[in-house]
């Protein structure tokens, strides 16, 4: 019994170091590789690693900024966790962003003369419905005719961009430009009472904090509540949990509401935060800045784990925020921060394979194994993941 106690301490503390040491190492690895670029194009790594530093930490204004830009994309990581523990893939991030701020902006314009209490609570709540609605969707489709999510999720991108660009240039237009025949695809601005409450005199706003608390929330409600046992029985394997009386579709379908809420809340918080009007250049990303698609990087660099995502979205954060100060010091374009976006993912992916290909070795080496002791139960080998 002893044994069987220490072994299954030991398998805990042992996933919790892989949880932290194999995306560390993974970005580590990305960066050593950008590094190789940066010298193949004639500049100097360590100066432009320190170039970005300096962009992303080296003042308060700087700090402020990268916080902003990790705000979206802990949120749609967020919400790519849930989706992941229950089995399912959400990439929808971007058209959940854009019906979220929709659905806030539609709140903005019709409340103008309310006051803050109101505006500021009911803008963030109807982003999070509109991006839940959105993911709902490619859940329904999912559990009631089978449809890849994949296929529904970047469809359902392309729809609410086109949903956008139609208001946009219609009945949410600005009236100004409108009336001087300007038909800037743009809504007016949200009235200053709707703006999240701000770090003056930085661009830091409340945002920042409502997603730290939402990744502290959603650890809770997965690893805490029945729900979220079922959650990630569901996703672990959906035939023993439907043996045992889950109904998984149920699950699933609320699995794909939680995540688009998730990404509907980055929205709304990059609207009353950073832009306080909606707009577009014909694209999602003109409005989100291709955070719905970035949320998924930082979900799979934080282990797919909620409170993995804060480290990993300021990480992220910094290097869009440090990529000018790097394509001013060292003359790189900002755009080679795409690269080590990309360098990350892959390794973090080949990380996370290597980890799976080791758990069996690992596991068959336990003390348990060889004295034929029943394996840990759900909840036990959950926590090494």
């Amino acid at each position: 019994m002893t044994v069987s106690v220490v072994a299954s301490i030991r398998r805990i503390n042992r996933g919790r170091l892989d949880l932290l040491l194999i995306p560390a190492l993974a970005g580590g690895l990305g960066l050593l590789v950008g590094a190789i670029i940066l010298q193949l194009l004639g500049a100097n790594p360590i100066s432009a690693y320190l170039a970005m530093l300096q962009g992303a930490f080296g003042s308060p204004n700087a700090i402020a900024d990268t916080l902003v830009k990790a705000s979206p994309l802990m949120f749609v990581g967020i919400g790519i966790c849930i989706a992941y523990r229950c089995g399912v893939i959400n990439i929808g991030g971007e058209g959940q962003m854009v019906m979220g701020a929709i659905f806030t902006t539609g709140i903005g314009l019709t409340f103008q003369q309310a006051p803050a209490w109101f505006l500021v609570p009911a803008g963030l709540i109807a982003g999070f419905v509109g991006g839940a609605v959105w993911g709902g969707i490619a859940g329904v489709l999912k559990s009631a005719f089978r449809v890849n999510e994949v296929l529904s999720t970047i469809m359902l991108n392309a729809i609410a961009t086109q949903i956008m660009s139609f208001l946009l240039t219609g009945i949410l237009i600005d009236p100004t430009t409108r009336d001087n025949a300007i038909k800037i695809p743009q809504t007016q601005r949200l009235p200053p009472l709707s703006d999240l409450p701000r770090w003056v005199p930085t661009r830091l706003h409340l945002g920042v904090l409502i997603a730290v608390i939402m990744a502290v929330l959603v650890y809770i409600l997965l690893w805490r509540t029945t729900i979220g046992y079922r959650i990630r029985a569901v996703g672990l394997n959906p035939k023993a949990a439907r043996y045992a009386g889950i109904s998984v579709d149920r699950y699933q379908v609320f699995a794909f509401l939680l995540s688009g809420a998730f990404s509907g809340l980055a929205g709304a918080a990059e609207l009353l935060g950073v832009t306080h009007r909606l707009f577009s250049d014909g694209s999602a990303t003109g409005f989100t800045s291709n955070a719905g698609f970035n949320g998924i990087v930082v979900a799979l660099f934080g282990g797919l784990h909620p409170i993995g995502t804060i480290p990993a979205a300021i990480l992220f954060g910094a290097l869009l925020v440090g990529a000018n100060s790097l394509q001013r010091t060292v003359q790189v374009p900002s755009a080679f921060v795409t690269t080590l976006d990309g360098l990350v993912v892959v390794f973090v992916v080949a990380s996370q394979i290597w980890s799976r290909r080791r758990s069996p070795q690992r596991l068959s080496a336990e003390p348990t194994a060889s004295r034929g002791e029943a394996p840990p139960p759900l909840a036990e080998r959950e926590a090494t993941q």
